[in-house]
Formats: structure tokens, sequence, C-alpha cells
């Protein structure tokens, strides 16, 4: 499952996309100095969005550690959606392309392979994801998991939520079912790159 992704956008970007969807942006916490990152891995720290105020479009961006600690202490990057509904503590996971590795194609090659996943024609996207606060870490969030869509298939037969924009507004209210946004996105969507 993914366990790396990709964000290269600085604030203004990301304020501007979700500005055009109708959410604004607030910073509670201050506005969060981001420098592009080409790999953020289980347990670093990211921004997420998640909502201040439905009626009047609002969400906080925040910066969280991704993963929270497991019954056997063993990190939750990646949480299962299916038969869910999550009516709490959802949040956007701001993403401009994520990773999935492969077995190598080449035997003599001990790495796997790398690929990474973008979104056409769209510099950033988000990645259905909820969050918790936990003794041990504090607030974190997880990437919510569902089977694998047409793009994804061949690579992994499991693949993150990846939400259309238009759900953006909707993933943060919770009076919304769930169910009804965790769906495939249609085949051809993201563009595939290996990169390792």
């Amino acid at each position: 499952m993914c366990n790396a992704y990709r964000l290269r956008a600085d604030v203004n970007s990301i304020v501007k996309a979700f500005d055009e969807h109708k959410i604004t942006i607030r910073f509670g916490e201050g506005v969060p100095n981001l420098q592009p990152r080409e790999d953020i891995k289980v347990t670093d720290v990211a921004p997420i969005a998640r909502s201040i105020d439905v009626i009047r479009g609002e969400a906080d961006m925040v910066q969280r550690r991704w993963s929270w600690p497991g019954p056997n202490k063993r990190p939750v990057y990646n949480f299962r959606s299916e038969g869910r509904e999550f009516t709490s503590n959802r949040c956007l996971i701001i993403v401009d392309g994520f990773y999935e590795f492969t077995d190598p194609k080449d035997p003599k090659k001990k790495r796997k392979d790398k690929w990474l996943f973008t979104k056409k024609d769209e510099p950033i996207f988000c990645i259905a994801g909820i969050w918790r606060a936990t003794p041990d870490v504090g607030e974190a969030f997880t990437m919510l998991t569902m089977p694998p869509g047409p793009d994804i298939a061949l690579y992994h037969d499991r693949q993150v939520v990846i939400l259309d924009r238009s759900a953006w507004a909707d993933w943060l209210d919770p009076s919304v079912s769930a169910k009804s946004l965790i769906k495939p996105l249609p085949p051809e969507t993201l563009a595939i790159e290996q990169i390792g």
C-alpha cells in the first residue's frame, strides 16, 4: 500500500485550488512553511485540511504526523474504508503524487520498482483521510484505502481513496455519506511514471 507520497506545491497554490471549490482555507496554527518534498514517508509531518465550519465552507490547514501507533505499535498509515461511514474526523491529505512499489522487472535488480501516480491536468489532488488524537504521538492522520481502480490494478491489489475535486467539500462534511464518495476514478485519470 501507499507508504510514500509527494507534495511540491506551495501554500498559495493549495489555497487557490481549494478556493476554486468554494472551500476557504484558514490557518488556526499559523501558515505552514511548506517546502517542496519528493518523498513524504510514514511518520513524517505533512499538511492536511479538516473542516472547521461546514456551513461557511471553511477548512483548517494543519500539519500532522502521517500514521498513529496501532495496537502492536506498528504505524497505521493506511486504513480500509469498506463498510465504514467515518462520521467524524475526516480530513483531506494534500498531494501532487503518490508512489507504489512492485517487484522489479529486472531479476538482477535488488530494489523494487517505484511508480509515481499523478492526476492528469491537476497539479494537486486530495486523498481521503481520517485523523485522531493519540496519547503516544498527539494528533495524526491516515489514508483510506479501497479496492484498486483501473489505473492502479496492474500495480497493486489496493489503492488510496482519491477524491474528485467536486467531492472535497463533501468529504469534509460528516453528514454526507462516505460510501457515496469512495469510488474508483475513471480509467486513464492518473498518469503513471516509473521513477526507480
